[in-house]
């Protein structure tokens, strides 16, 4: 018998926040965050708002109609940098569901300072990598959240 995983973070209304530490491993040799970094945060970020809302990507592969994710489209703003062991917030907020298309906006923060930002659209995609229209749970554990929702 398999168990879901736990969610990591909280979700608060329509946002989902999650903390990260920023680990060596994360960063360049000078300390600061490596670009390509942000790009992992924010993917937790999505991860961790779906399986708080019930939805994760191992039961939707292996469902009767098998879904994955595909990012089609990703605009990210860097406003500061951030550093090796500092504590991040990642602030996620699914703002549209329109046919194959779902749209986030994510957020990092370090307290109040805003570090990074991202635009980000994904598709469903079925295990052959084809498009494929949303499963009916996603949509539905997403519905609540998307109205008029700002991070």
């Amino acid at each position: 018998m398999s168990f879901p995983a736990p969610a990591t973070g909280r979700l608060d209304g329509a946002e989902h926040a999650l903390p990260v530490r920023v680990y060596y491993e994360d960063t360049d040799f000078t300390g600061v965050v490596y670009h390509a970094a942000y790009l992992k945060f924010f993917e937790r970020g999505r991860t961790e708002f779906l399986r708080a809302v019930g939805i994760d990507h191992r039961t939707l592969l292996e469902s009767a109609d098998p879904c994955a994710f595909a990012v089609t489209r990703l605009a990210v703003d860097f406003r500061k940098a951030a550093r090796v062991d500092d504590a991040l917030t990642v602030r996620t907020c699914f703002r549209r569901l329109r046919g194959l298309r779902i749209g986030t906006r994510q957020r990092l923060t370090r307290g109040e300072d805003l570090i990074a930002e991202a635009e980000v659209e994904v598709i469903c995609i079925r295990p052959d990598g084809r498009p494929r229209r949303p499963p009916p749970e996603l949509v539905h554990s997403l519905a609540g959240g998307l109205a008029g929702a700002t991070p």
